[in-house]
């Protein structure tokens, strides 16, 4: 009996042994689990370290040259082209027949309006006489005058349409476009020709906030184009946006006179330079940094392993990189992925 008690007691000691052993490994498991947990909530992000660096002043600011004056030219009156008097490419003036259209019916319609307009003057000469020797009453003389009146209308109505059936050039240009031939039958609003204007060119670019305001009607500035890079033309400010786009950027059109060549083509790029060239060290960072927008004047600054939001004060915008007036200091490091994930004070982990 004595035997099975110490037996007992053994077992049972035994057991207590296990059972602290697993316990101390669950504590040391929960432990490391624990770190690991904490690792993985960090959110992995890249910086970059703010720094000072030259800079050149000028802002550029591209878009595409557009043809100050462009018409689509279509006859008011149907009828079948009889002749077509230019080609693609051709250089018209203002009033240029480019094509004509078979009259008959037009000159049918004035005809018939040329004469009711002869029968009614003689018809009112006619009714002057009999009422000046009392034949006809006042009031008829006035009706037959009334008659006239409208006769002359139609006449001046028919001439005019009669007119329509030259086509013309409204402004002086190149005829950048052709869809008609002899025999070829024109409805009224169908496109004939295509005249455009490339003497004067506009360039319609975007400019953000930051640079807005330093711009005026009237300024001029350097323009040019990557494809006659060559050249250098002069562009005066016509139009500013007195609203900004979904982006916070202001529409902005430039007038350029083209040179006597024409080298500037409509739907060519241009880049258009504000500000001047001299150099300037300044602090930036990547725009890329900035939550959501670079107005938003938002950045992330990593700062002891964790993500810090911070306020900056945005300056000039110089391609990718943005100038930083206040906020931040030089070897301040700005994070600049996975601010989607990050709220201020969010554990972060930098990889490169």
């Amino acid at each position: 009996m004595k035997k099975v008690i110490i037996t007992g007691v053994i077992i049972i000691a035994a057991l207590a042994g296990i059972m602290y052993v697993l316990n101390n490994h669950k504590k040391s498991n929960e432990a490391q689990t624990a770190v690991v947990a904490e690792k993985n909530n960090a959110v992995t992000v890249r910086v970059e370290t703010a720094d000072f660096k030259e800079v050149n002043g000028e802002y550029i600011a591209n878009g595409v040259f557009v043809p100050k004056q462009e018409v689509k030219i279509s006859t008011e009156v149907p009828g079948r082209v009889t002749r077509v008097l230019v080609s693609e490419g051709s250089r018209v003036s203002a009033g240029q027949t480019l094509a004509v259209i078979k009259a008959d019916q037009q000159n049918v319609n004035l005809s018939n309006a040329q004469a009711v307009y002869n029968n009614a003057k003689a018809e009112v000469a006619r009714f002057e006489s009999a009422y000046a020797t009392g034949g006809v009453t006042k009031q008829q003389l006035d009706q037959m005058k009334l008659q006239l009146v409208n006769a002359k209308n139609n006449l001046q109505s028919a001439q005019l349409t009669a007119g329509d059936v030259n086509i013309k050039a409204s402004f002086s240009g190149i005829v950048n476009k052709k869809s008609v031939e002899p025999g070829f039958y024109a409805n009224p609003g169908v496109e004939l020709f295509e005249i455009v204007n490339v003497s004067t060119l506009k360039l319609k670019v975007n400019v953000d906030e930051k640079n807005i305001a330093s711009l005026k009607l009237g300024q001029s500035y350097k323009v040019e184009s990557p494809v006659v890079a060559d050249k250098e033309f002069t562009g005066k400010i016509t139009f500013i946006a007195p609203k900004a786009d979904a982006s916070l950027n202001f529409p902005v059109e430039l007038e350029i006179q083209n040179n006597a060549a024409n080298d500037l083509k409509a739907g060519m790029y241009g880049n258009a330079y504000f500000g001047n060239s001299q150099m300037a060290n300044v602090l930036i960072i990547p725009r890329n940094a900035f939550v959501g927008s670079v107005s938003s004047n938002k950045v992330f600054v990593y700062k002891d392993g964790k993500a810090v939001l911070t306020t900056v004060v945005a300056g000039r915008t110089f391609g990718e990189s943005i100038e930083v007036v206040s906020g931040i200091e030089k070897g301040t490091q700005v994070i600049t992925s996975g601010q989607i994930n990050l709220a201020d004070g969010t554990a972060v982990k930098v990889i490169k």
